[in-house]
C-alpha cells in the first residue's frame, strides 16, 4: 500500500481521525465508508487514486475507530453529519470529488443535494439516496424484509451486547456471509474488531441508524453535479431498484451494476476503480 499518514482533524465541532495519502497538489478525492467499517474499508482504492495523482483523504467518520464519539443520538442525525465539508475546508481546497458507500454514501449524497458547490464529482457504491430509501422501503417488502435489522438496531442496548459477543463472531459472520469468498480475511477481521472495541464505538456506530428516525423525510432536489452509481447487485441488504430510483434523481447520472455483493468495492476493486478512474478523468 501506497504511505498513508495519520492525522486528526477538526470539523464541525468534532475531531476526526483521518488517513491520508498522495501528491499534496493533486485533485482532491474523500472517501467516505459505512458501517461497519472505518478508513480501512477503502484499502483497495488508495494505491490506485494515489498513482493516479489525487490527493487522497479517508476520514473515520464520527462514532468510528479513532474519531471523536459523541454519544448523543441527535449528533449522528443526517444534518449533523456534514463534517466533510470542514474536511476539505481544512485542507485548502473548494471542492473534491465524493466516493461514498452504504452510510458514507448517504452522507455523500446529502453533501450533493445540499452543499453541491462543494462537489466535483459523486461515486456512491451500494447506497440510495436517503429520500428514495425512507419513501420506498415500505413500498417494497423484499426490501422492508431485509432491513429488518436497522429495527433491531433501534432498541437501547441489547444490540451492542449480542454483537460483542465471543470477540463480534456474529457481526464478522454477517461480513461473510454477505460478502463473495475471501473479501474478509481473518487478518481483516481482526483490524475490524480492534476498531470495533474502542471505548463507546459500537454505540456510537449503531446510533447512525438510530438517528435515522429522527431525521424528517425531506422532498429531494434534482442533483446536478456527475454522479456515478456503482452497484453489486447480488446486495443482500439493499435491492437494486434503489440504484436505478437514486441515479433517476440526478441530471446527469451513470448507473452501473455489477456482479457483486454490497462489498463490491472490495470484491471488484480492480474493476470498481478502473470505473471511478474513468469517470473522475472525464
Amino acid at each position: 500500500m501506497e504511505k498513508v499518514d495519520f492525522v486528526i482533524i477538526e470539523t464541525n465541532g468534532i475531531k476526526l481521525h483521518t488517513a491520508i495519502a498522495g501528491p499534496e497538489d493533486g485533485p482532491l478525492v474523500i472517501l467516505l465508508h459505512g458501517f461497519p467499517e472505518f478508513w480501512y474499508g477503502w484499502r483497495n482504492q488508495i494505491d490506485t487514486l494515489v498513482k493516479a495523482g489525487y490527493r487522497v483523504v479517508i476520514p473515520d467518520q464520527r462514532g468510528y475507530n479513532l474519531s471523536e464519539k459523541p454519544l448523543e443520538i441527535r449528533e449522528y442525525t443526517i444534518d449533523h453529519l456534514r463534517d466533510t465539508t470542514g474536511l476539505i475546508d481544512y485542507l485548502g481546497y473548494k471542492k473534491a470529488n465524493i466516493i461514498g458507500h452504504d452510510w458514507g454514501g448517504i452522507v455523500a449524497w446529502h453533501l450533493a443535494s445540499t452543499k453541491p458547490d462543494y462537489v466535483e464529482k459523486l461515486t456512491v457504491i451500494n447506497s440510495p439516496h436517503p429520500a428514495v430509501f425512507k419513501s420506498t422501503i415500505f413500498k417494497i417488502p423484499m426490501q422492508l424484509l431485509r432491513s429488518m435489522y436497522m429495527m433491531f438496531f433501534q432498541i437501547p442496548k441489547l444490540p451492542e451486547t449480542l454483537l460483542s459477543q465471543s470477540d463480534y463472531d456474529s457481526v464478522k459472520k454477517v461480513l461473510r456471509q454477505t460478502s463473495l469468498p475471501d473479501t474478509f480475511t481473518d487478518k481483516d477481521l481482526s483490524v475490524y474488531v480492534n476498531a470495533w472495541q474502542q471505548p463507546n464505538a459500537l454505540t456510537t456506530m449503531l446510533n447512525w441508524y438510530r438517528a435515522m428516525t429522527r431525521t424528517p423525510l425531506v422532498k429531494p432536489s434534482i442533483i446536478q453535479i456527475p454522479v456515478q452509481v456503482l452497484w453489486g447487485q447480488k446486495d443482500a441488504f439493499l435491492s437494486s431498484q434503489l440504484a436505478k430510483d437514486s441515479a433517476a434523481l440526478c441530471d446527469d447520472a451513470e448507473l452501473i451494476m455489477i456482479d457483486g455483493t454490497h462489498w463490491v468495492h472490495l470484491e471488484k476493486s480492480e474493476l470498481v476503480n478502473s470505473m471511478i478512474g474513468k469517470f473522475l478523468a472525464k
